[in-house]
C-alpha cells in the first residue's frame, strides 16, 4: 500500500457539496469546541474557510476529541454530508464531516488572547509580541492576502510592459541626504560600514546607464527616522525606472497601472487619467502637499478681506510678511466654546497665536471680532460663510498657517463625517520647489533628493524660486508615490551638488561612481516609486502601516517578538573592533 503524499485532500474553503458522501480529509487549527457530552463539535479552522466537524458517540475518534485544546492543530478525516441546521453567515454553513479518524500534530497551552476576541479589546503590545497570533485571528491575513494580490498584479503588469525585475544590492554605501541610515559595521574592513538602502535611487540610475531600458523591483528599503502610523522602519517600494520617455509616458503608466491593482484586488474601476495641480495651488487650496479631495472646505484666501481691518492681530500679520487664511466648516455654527477652544488649542501647537471665528446664524453674523469689520468686510464674510456655517480663521507665517488648516481641516472632516466612505480622488501633486532652506543648517536641501532634475524652464533660476521636475501620487490624502526626471549630465548635477552645499572634492568621495557614469553616455530617464504598504493601506480601508506588514515594529521601532533590537556579545564586538560609549 503507498505511503500518501499530501496531509489533506481538500481545505476548509475547497469543499462543496459535490463532494457530499466522500471520503476527505482536511487539516487545520481547532477553533471552537463544543461537548454536549454524547455529541461532540468542533469547528475546525484553516486560511481558506471553516467546517464543522461532527464526531460520533463512544467511537475512538470522539474519545479524541473531547481532549483536544483550543487552536491545538489537527488532521480530520471521515465522509462530508450535510448539516442538519446550517450556518448563513459561513462559507460551507451547510456541510459539515462525520469524523472517521483524528490525528493530533500539537497541542495549544491557554492563550495570551483569544482569537475571536475584538482587536480593540488587546493591547497592541500584547499583539505585536503574539503576532503569529493575532494574524491567525483572520483579519490580518486578509489584508496580506490583499498585499500579495496587489504585488502580484504590479508584477504582471510590468513584466508585460516589457520591465525587468532586477535585485540591487541591500548593502551599499551612505549617503549624505535624506533621512538616517541604518548602519551595517564591516568585520573585514574595521571602522567601514555598510548602509541598508533607503531605496534603490542610484543604483536604477545605473541600470539606466547600463542599457536596462526599462527596470523594476519591488524593493525592501530602511529610514531610520521618527515613525508615524503611515511610516515603518523598513518598507517595501514598486520601484520603477525607465529610458528615453517622457513625463507623460510615466504619469500614464503608472495610472494604468493602479487601474490594474485596482481592478484585480477590489474589482473597481477608477478613472482613466487622475487630476494634476501644482505644488503652489496644492498649499494654497488646502496647506499640504497631499490634500485629500474627498471633502471640501478649502483654504480661504482672506488678506485682502482682513488685511486692512481696524484688528492689529490681521495688520501685524501682513506686515510681517505673513497670510491670514480661513476654513469654513458647513454646519459649524453649532460648534461650542468648548470645541472652538480645543481647535484653538489644535491651531496653536502648530505656531498659531489662536484662531478667530464668524458665525453665520439666522440672526446674522456672530464675532467676537465683529466690532472690527465695517459693512463692506461683513457683506464679504457673509458671502463666503453658508448658512449656519463658520469661518475659522488664522494668521501668521505661511508654514504655521498651512500646517494648522491642514491638520484642522482634516480633523473637522472626520468628527462631523465629512468624507465619503469607499471613494478614492487620485492627485498628482507636480512643480515642486527645488530646494528647501533649513536655517538652522544655514544651507539648501533637496526637497525631494539631489539626483531630480529642475524644470529645464527654471534653469538658472535662484535657488528659491526654482522648480523641480518631481511629482507625488497622492490617494485620499496620502502620498502613496513619488518621482522625477533625474539628472542625467554630470555638469549640471556638480552645480545641484554646490547648490546643496556638497563641495566637489565630497561629492567625488561620495558620488564619484554616479558622476563617472553620467560622463559616459547616460540617457535622459525617469522614475517613481509607490509605497507598497501604504497602497496596500487604501485598498484594506485601514490607517495604520502596520496591519499591512507581516511582522511590524513599533512607533519606536522595537519588535516585541523578537525583542529586537538587542545588545550582542563582547565577542561579536572585538570581531567588528566597536567599542560601545
Amino acid at each position: 500500500m503507498s505511503e500518501k503524499t499530501t496531509l489533506r485532500s481538500h481545505t476548509c474553503g475547497s469543499i462543496s457539496s459535490s463532494s457530499v458522501g466522500k471520503q476527505i480529509t482536511l487539516c487545520g487549527w481547532v477553533r471552537r469546541h463544543r461537548d454536549l457530552g454524547h455529541l461532540i463539535f468542533i469547528d475546525l479552522w484553516d486560511r481558506y474557510g471553516s467546517i464543522q466537524l461532527a464526531f460520533t458517540p463512544n467511537s475512538e475518534a470522539h474519545k479524541k476529541a473531547s481532549s483536544l485544546k483550543f487552536e491545538s492543530t489537527v488532521q480530520a478525516t471521515g465522509i462530508l454530508q450535510k448539516r442538519e441546521k446550517a450556518n448563513p453567515h459561513i462559507l460551507n454553513g451547510d456541510l459539515e464531516l462525520a469524523v472517521e479518524s483524528i490525528t493530533l500534530f500539537s497541542g495549544s497551552e491557554p492563550l495570551p488572547f483569544e482569537l475571536n476576541q475584538k482587536s480593540d479589546t488587546v493591547s497592541e503590545e500584547v499583539r505585536l509580541k503574539y503576532r503569529y497570533l493575532d494574524i491567525r485571528r483572520g483579519k490580518l491575513l486578509e489584508n496580506l492576502k490583499m498585499r500579495h494580490k496587489a504585488t502580484l498584479s504590479a508584477r504582471n503588469f510590468l513584466s508585460k510592459k516589457d520591465f525587468l525585475e532586477i535585485q540591487t544590492p541591500l548593502l551599499s554605501k551612505s549617503s549624505p541626504e535624506g533621512a538616517r541610515d541604518y548602519l551595517v559595521p564591516s568585520r573585514i574592513y574595521p571602522g567601514s560600514f555598510y548602509a541598508l538602502p533607503q531605496s534603490p535611487q542610484i543604483f536604477k540610475q545605473l541600470l539606466m546607464v547600463g542599457g536596462c531600458d526599462r527596470y523594476f523591483q519591488i524593493a525592501p528599503c530602511f529610514r531610520d527616522e521618527d515613525l508615524r502610523s503611515d511610516r515603518q522602519p523598513e518598507f517595501s517600494q514598486i520601484d520603477i525606472e525607465m529610458s528615453f520617455a517622457s513625463r507623460e509616458d510615466l504619469f500614464t503608466l503608472a495610472e494604468e497601472l493602479v487601474q490594474s491593482v485596482f481592478k484585480e484586488t477590489l474589482e473597481l474601476d477608477i478613472p482613466q487619467t487622475f487630476e494634476r495641480i501644482t505644488y503652489a495651488q496644492s498649499m494654497e487650496r488646502f496647506g499640504t502637499d497631499k490634500p485629500d479631495m474627498r471633502f471640501g472646505m478649502e483654504l480661504q484666501d482672506l488678506s485682502g478681506t482682513l488685511g486692512h481691518c481696524e484688528s492689529a492681530i490681521f495688520q501685524k500679520a501682513l506686515e510681517s510678511g505673513g497670510i491670514i487664511k480661513g476654513i469654513v466648516v458647513p454646519g459649524g455654527s453649532s460648534l461650542s466654546r468648548k470645541d472652538i477652544d480645543r481647535l484653538t488649542e489644535l491651531a496653536k501647537g502648530f505656531g498659531l497665536g489662536g484662531l478667530a471665528w464668524v458665525k453665520k446664524e439666522a440672526e446674522g453674523l456672530k464675532s467676537p471680532l465683529l466690532k472690527f469689520f465695517d459693512a463692506p468686510i461683513q457683506d464679504e464674510l457673509s458671502a463666503l460663510i453658508e448658512n449656519e456655517g463658520i469661518l475659522l480663521i488664522g494668521a501668521g507665517q505661511k508654514a504655521p498657517v498651512y500646517q494648522a488648516f491642514d491638520h484642522l481641516r482634516r480633523l473637522i472632516a472626520q468628527e462631523k463625517d465629512l468624507i465619503p466612505q469607499g471613494v478614492y480622488r487620485f492627485l498628482w501633486v507636480i512643480d515642486f520647489p527645488m530646494f528647501e532652506w533649513d536655517a538652522a543648517q544655514e544651507r539648501y536641501y533637496a526637497m525631494h533628493h539631489p539626483f531630480t532634475a529642475p524644470l529645464k524652464s527654471d534653469i538658472g533660476e535662484p535657488p528659491t524660486t526654482m522648480r523641480s521636475s518631481g511629482y507625488d501620487l497622492v490617494i485620499n490624502g496620502y502620498e502613496v508615490a513619488g518621482g522625477s526626471e533625474r539628472i542625467y549630465d554630470s555638469v549640471l548635477q556638480q552645480k545641484v551638488f554646490q547648490m546643496l552645499g556638497i563641495l566637489e572634492e565630497e561629492a567625488e568621495d561620495k558620488f564619484g561612481y554616479l558622476l563617472k557614469a553620467l560622463k559616459l553616455g547616460a540617457p535622459p530617464h525617469l522614475g517613481i516609486a509607490f509605497g507598497l504598504e501604504r497602497l496596500v493601506m487604501l485598498l484594506v480601508k485601514t490607517d495604520h502601516i502596520r496591519d499591512v506588514i507581516a511582522f511590524p515594529k513599533t512607533t519606536k521601532a522595537a519588535d516585541l517578538m523578537m525583542q529586537a533590537p538587542s545588545s550582542i556579545s563582547i565577542n561579536q564586538l572585538n570581531e567588528l573592533g566597536i567599542a560601545i560609549k
